[in-house]
């Protein structure tokens, strides 16, 4: 009877590990930034049926980058979590940390089991505040940790030459148009020094969360002319509210999405 090959746990983990960050590297990065009046999130996507971003409640969205199966039954489970825990308590019991603390839960039981392999998955979670100091921003890695991220964050992709490039460009207090073509802009770069690609509204989608909508759901789209008009550098389209921008029910949202 031959001698089962030993692997050390620490091996195991490390193997475990780079076999996800590998995965997530395939996916198209996301971007997701603060601005004057909350937070953008910007992703390189040309599908308008399948989300890299989407809403989880009144003022947390979600974006993902990775295996499109996976992160979707997480979006969906974190859905659940929120309507639930709004339901059964109140709807201010429903926080960004909350619901990062639970996916961190979930990754890191997966991440641990020998009998399934580790998700191919990065998260981001977060939560716009009454005021610029209130914001929340959470990443979630394969393994299951969570880092508070501070105004920038980039997942998938070429993430570190692309966060290094928004982190070391990125002030606070930028109006929505000064955000979005900085985000564009670093996700446009090319790595290697070469000439930084031209993204079009066709092949982005963006939305925010928006602490100054009277609506008490902050998260919208930003699509069409008004999306187009912001690539251009049109500040006065901060303000619009396409018809087609207005995004539907919490939970209705659950169908799918990238």
């Amino acid at each position: 009877m031959s001698t089962p090959f030993y692997v050390s746990p620490q091996q195991a983990m490390a193997d475990r590990a780079e076999y996800a960050r590998k995965g997530i590297a395939r996916g198209r990065s996301v971007v997701v930034l603060t601005y004057a009046d909350g937070i953008v999130f910007v992703a390189e996507n040309t599908s308008r049926a399948l989300h890299k971003v989407s809403e989880i409640y009144d003022k947390i969205a979600f974006a993902a980058v990775g295996r499109y199966n996976e992160f979707e039954n997480l979006r969906i489970g974190g859905v659940r979590y929120a309507d639930l825990r709004g339901y059964s308590y109140d709807r201010a019991d429903v926080t960004a940390r909350g619901l990062a603390n639970v996916y961190a839960q979930t990754l890191g039981t997966i991440f641990s089991s020998t009998g399934e392999k580790p998700y191919e998955v990065e998260l981001i979670v977060a939560e716009v505040g009454r005021g610029a100091e209130d914001d929340q921003i959470y990443r979630l890695t394969p393994d299951g940790s969570v880092v508070d991220e501070q105004n920038t964050v980039v997942v998938g992709g070429n993430a570190d030459s692309i966060g290094t490039y928004l982190s070391q460009r990125h002030q606070v207090g930028l109006g929505l148009a000064e955000a979005l073509k900085l985000a564009v802009e670093s996700l446009a770069r090319d790595p290697n020094g070469g000439t930084p690609r031209t993204l079009t509204a066709e092949q982005l989608e963006v939305a925010v969360l928006d602490r100054n909508r009277p609506q008490q759901r902050k998260f919208k789209r930003i699509l069409g002319a008004q999306l187009s008009r912001l690539l251009s550098g049109d500040a006065s389209a901060e303000g619009a509210e396409d018809a087609e921008s207005a995004e539907g029910g919490t939970a209705a949202e659950a169908t799918s999405e990238d």
